[in-house]
Order: C-alpha cells, then sequence, then structure tokens
C-alpha cells in the first residue's frame, strides 16, 4: 500500500471525543463514528498551505469548491447537480435538524426505519414533530424496508420521510428497486423525503453500487434533500463542512429560511479540505476501502470462531460493525464490555437496546486487541 492504515496514531489529549470519553481509564474506544487514521497526505498539505496564508476571516464557498463538489457527485454517482442546490453547513446533523424544523407544521410526524443513526430519532423532537420509528425487517441476512408497515403506521400528519443510506448502523447498501418503492410510498403520501448518504462513498463490496436518490426519478428529486459530506469517506468530521442539495427552489428556500441566523459561514479549513479530498483523495480513498475490507473480514472470522454468541450482521458499507448480543442475556451490555476495557455504542440510542455498534476504522492491531477484550467479556458471563 502507499498510505500506512497499520500504524496506530495516538489521539489522546487532542480533544477528540472518541478518544477523551475514556480518558481516565484503560478503556479502548470503537464507538463514536470517525476513524483513527490520519487524513490523506494531500489533504494535509492543502490544509498547511492554506495555514500558512495566515489569514482566518469569515469565508464564502469559492468557486472552485463547488465545482468540486459539481465533479465530484457526477464522477462518482453519476449526479449532474446546479450549484444553486447546494447548501452549506458545518455537519449533516445541522441540516437534518433543519429539515425537521423546515417542513411539516408543529406535532406533524416525521417517519424514520429503525434502527438508525441515534440523531434521526431525536431531530423531530428538536422540532415539536412526533416520530414515527418503523422497524426494518430482516430479509434471509439482509435489512430491507417493511413497506406494510410503514403503510399501517402512516398518520393522516406525516409530513416527511428520513432515511440513512447507506445505512448506519445495519451497513445496508439499499438497491435501486428497494429506493424506487421508498420514492413512490412517498409520492403517494406526499412526504418530502431527506437522505443522509454520508457513508456512500465507503461502498465495501465491489458488486453493489449506490444510488442517489435524486436519481432515480424528476418527480422525487423534487420532493427531497439530500445530505453529505467528505467526513466520512476522508476523515474530516473535526473540519465541519458538509452540504445539502436541494433542486426544487421552494424547498430550497424554505431550508434556508430556516437557517437564518443559525447557519453563517463554514469553517474556512472545512472548503479546504473539502476540495482537496474531492479533487486529490481518490487513491487514498480506494486504499482505504481494501483496508476497511480486510478488518471486516477478520472481524467476520475472530467473531464466529471465537465468540460465537455475538451475531454480526452483513456490512455491505461502512466501517461500523452492528452486533446482536441478545443471546449473553445482559441487562447492560455496552456497561458490560466497558467493564473489559473495550468502548462499543450502545444499540439502545440507535433504538435496538439488544444490539451493539463496533467501528472498525483504525489499524489492524487495534481492533484485534478490542475483540480480545470482547472475546474476555463474554467468557466471563
Amino acid at each position: 500500500m502507499t498510505y500506512d492504515f497499520d500504524t496506530p496514531t495516538n489521539r489522546r489529549k487532542t480533544g477528540s471525543l472518541k478518544w477523551g470519553k475514556y480518558s481516565d481509564g484503560d478503556v479502548l474506544p470503537l464507538w463514536v463514528a470517525d476513524m483513527d487514521f490520519k487524513a490523506a497526505p494531500e489533504i494535509l498539505e492543502a490544509l498547511e498551505s492554506r495555514l500558512g496564508h495566515g489569514v482566518f476571516g469569515y469565508t464564502i464557498p469559492r468557486e472552485e469548491v463547488e465545482d468540486s463538489v459539481i465533479n465530484y457527485m457526477d464522477r462518482h454517482h453519476g449526479y449532474k447537480i446546479d450549484r444553486r442546490w447546494i447548501f452549506w453547513s458545518p455537519g449533516t446533523v445541522p441540516a437534518l435538524n433543519l429539515f425537521c424544523r423546515a417542513f411539516g407544521e408543529s406535532d406533524s410526524s416525521v417517519m424514520t426505519a429503525t434502527p438508525v443513526y441515534p440523531p434521526f430519532l431525536t431531530a423531530p423532537g428538536h422540532a415539536d414533530k412526533n416520530l414515527i420509528q418503523v422497524d426494518l425487517t430482516r430479509n434471509e441476512n439482509r435489512w430491507t424496508f417493511d413497506f406494510e408497515a410503514m403503510e399501517n403506521a402512516l398518520q393522516p400528519d406525516t409530513r416527511s420521510f428520513i432515511l440513512c443510506n447507506p445505512h448506519n448502523p445495519v451497513g445496508r447498501v439499499f438497491s435501486k428497486t428497494e429506493l424506487e418503492q421508498l420514492a413512490d410510498f412517498c409520492l403517494r403520501h406526499d412526504l418530502i423525503l431527506c437522505t443522509d448518504e454520508i457513508h456512500s462513498d465507503l461502498i465495501l463490496e465491489s458488486d453493489l453500487k449506490h444510488t442517489t436518490t435524486n436519481t432515480i426519478s424528476e418527480e422525487i428529486s423534487q420532493r427531497s434533500v439530500m445530505l453529505t459530506s467528505p467526513s466520512k469517506t476522508y476523515n474530516l468530521p473535526g473540519l465541519c463542512c458538509a452540504f445539502a442539495i436541494i433542486e426544487d427552489p421552494k424547498l430550497r428556500m424554505a431550508f434556508k429560511k430556516v437557517a437564518r441566523g443559525l447557519i453563517t459561514e463554514i469553517n474556512a479549513f472545512g472548503y479546504t479540505g473539502c476540495q482537496a479530498a474531492y479533487d486529490h483523495g481518490e487513491a487514498w480513498r480506494l486504499e482505504l476501502i481494501e483496508y476497511l475490507k480486510s478488518n471486516r473480514d477478520f472481524l467476520y472470522q475472530y467473531m464466529a470462531q471465537k465468540i460465537p454468541e455475538i451475531k454480526i450482521h452483513a456490512m455491505e458499507a461502512t466501517y461500523l460493525a452492528w452486533m446482536d448480543v441478545s443471546e449473553l442475556g445482559l441487562k447492560d451490555p455496552t456497561r458490560w464490555f466497558e467493564g473489559y476495557g473495550v468502548g462499543l455504542s450502545d444499540g439502545t440510542f440507535f433504538g435496538s437496546g439488544n444490539h451493539v455498534r463496533l467501528n472498525f476504522g483504525c489499524s489492524k492491531s487495534v481492533l484485534e486487541n478490542g475483540l480480545d477484550r470482547i472475546a474476555q467479556a463474554v467468557s466471563k458471563i
């Protein structure tokens, strides 16, 4: 490999959310969704160049940055966008919360499919909306939508559907057919669709392709808000740079209206990192995918051979493993594993208390250490 993913980087005492949570104890953090890898050298070089300028005033999105986004979307996803459709945000979570505030009256409802990334479960409430949760269903070894349950759960005041694709935490890359069915569901019921596609460039299966929902049909693209960012793929969440793509001018205006006074300038380094990632990060990304696939396959093998009590779901995308720990009979699985030195995400916050989520976006040696600790914890039950 050209790039080094094997050498662990010491992130303690750097203000890291992931590592700072357990700063006072011997707990290996494999929880929050950022990776332990250094950013691509090409991105670091661009950031160093921007730092060298020495002036950090208020920012605007330069045309060159928007051109990078436009070209990247076309090159990677076959999605041709207009720069007028881009709305910049410090993150997809703020943008998701803006979406929930922008569409639907107070006490109307928002639907999502669970388990799901925790902000999907909290954003509607922040906007004085009601949340309708419909469980994903297992089809063989894959999670998919339960459209019958969605129809039954729909309320007269349901105004929108929020989707994570590729899905966090179950790792699905929803097929074009599944998304066409979802688009049809939304159009028939006059729902606005918000899709968080931040993991779209972390597909681990070579025979799978991410479908951007806005490319399915003209009808759904005019009823959609797409959210994404280079932060997950290129490990840049601390630079706080994301964007929404909103084709319909009325939806775009409603979104911007809610953002007034709340979302202002984006971090100067965020714009720089975004442009460098999209223009020069592809070689690094491709090697990252191969490393993550190797980690995932090692994880599969380790769990099957040494901890068969924990069932691990197939991961088509992301660096996040969704693990069923129901057979262990633990009241608080996350706390139990912390007691043996490994920090995992509590499935309760995703809508499923009998699961935990493990982040394998780290060096293989760190992953193996974490798995050894999980094995020890299970042996003590």
